[in-house]
């Protein structure tokens, strides 16, 4: 007997595919990638994702991308979204959708999440889990073992393929049942409960909010979303300024041909800036004043180089501060 679980990089999944292996049926861990989740796989809690499920599971964890698919629930969710840019049942119904097409392929007679009853407000109620378990193609075989006493015996519960005495009660927002599940089964290492997806965070979504608005909905500029101040310079030009020495690397590292970097001259120290899109002299000379003002200087005038990848040699602006009501009017 097999069942896949969806590992959501937090600790109440790996809990319930705990729960179910300790029923003695073969656990397959499955984590779907979307652009908008925080936790980042290759450091995970001090270790690879990879090698804490294999440590606490046994299992190697398989890896699906979503991200097009996805993509396309955000300019008109069937269900809506949630406080922010969150479309919470539509996500789920796509995941789970997507495992059970994966059953066959891998052997699974279930699937198995950590959801628990009442721990999110908009997809984690009654209604909604019913709902999600109706409209993926699931029902009776969606197990949320954490919360199983609390609704309705699903088919691997009334065939005898799991114990129901041995599932749990959980629900509301507290984690003092996870934790303590989390050492009576000996697993560490696990984050600390906050909100793992950038869609509910109320900054990011204004900033995804201008992209969709604007028509720059695609995986590279989300991935841009996620670093930097980023400021609306142009209906179709944006700059994005690095907020520290990392940030500077890695927009460094994302251009593309036909993108400008901009960096105050050496002996003044300030941030690099990346322009995404459409310029002009005017929008040239604003992104080397914007530049200018996150850099150290406090007045006057800076040298500014900026150049127009793939092109390696600079050119320069002296370019001076934007008042901070000004930036504030250009701030995403």
């Amino acid at each position: 007997m097999k069942a896949i679980v969806l590992i959501s990089g937090g600790l109440d999944s790996i809990l319930a595919a705990k729960i179910i292996k300790n029923q003695g049926i073969k656990v397959i861990p499955l984590k779907f990638n979307i652009p908008f989740y925080q936790i980042n796989i290759d450091k995970y809690c001090g270790k690879n994702l990879f090698d804490f499920v294999k440590a606490n599971l046994g299992e190697e964890l398989k890896i699906a991308d979503i991200d097009k698919e996805f993509l396309g629930l955000l300019l008109e969710p069937r269900h809506g979204f949630g406080t922010h840019m969150n479309p919470c049942i539509d996500c789920k119904i796509l995941m789970f959708t997507k495992a059970k097409a994966l059953m066959p392929k891998l052997g699974a007679q279930f699937i198995v999440t950590g959801e628990v009853l009442g721990q999110r407000p908009m997809s984690q109620h009654k209604r909604a889990l019913c709902v999600i378990e109706e409209q993926s193609g699931l029902k009776g075989l969606l197990l949320r073992p954490l919360s199983a006493k609390n609704l309705n015996p699903t088919i691997p519960e009334n065939r005898g393929w799991v114990n129901r005495d041995n599932l749990l009660c959980i629900s509301g927002r507290s984690r003092r049942d996870q934790i303590k599940l989390a050492r009576d089964l000996s697993i560490s290492g696990y984050p600390n409960a906050s909100g793992g997806c950038l869609l509910t965070d109320r900054q990011f979504s204004l900033r995804l909010n201008d992209l969709i608005r604007h028509r720059e909905l695609n995986l590279r500029n989300i991935e841009l979303l996620k670093f930097g101040r980023h400021f609306r310079i142009g209906p179709q030009t944006k700059l994005i300024v690095g907020r520290n020495e990392k940030e500077n690397r890695y927009l460094e590292e994302k251009v593309k041909s036909g993108d400008l970097l901009f960096t105050p001259e050496e002996k003044v120290a300030g941030p690099t800036c990346l322009g995404v899109g459409v310029f002009d002299k005017e929008k040239i000379t604003l992104s080397s004043r914007i530049a200018c003002s996150y850099s150290d200087l406090c007045a006057g005038e800076l040298r500014v180089a900026y150049r127009i990848i793939p092109d390696r040699k600079n050119k320069y602006l002296n370019a001076s501060l934007v008042k901070k009501d000004s930036l504030a009017g250009l701030l995403v």
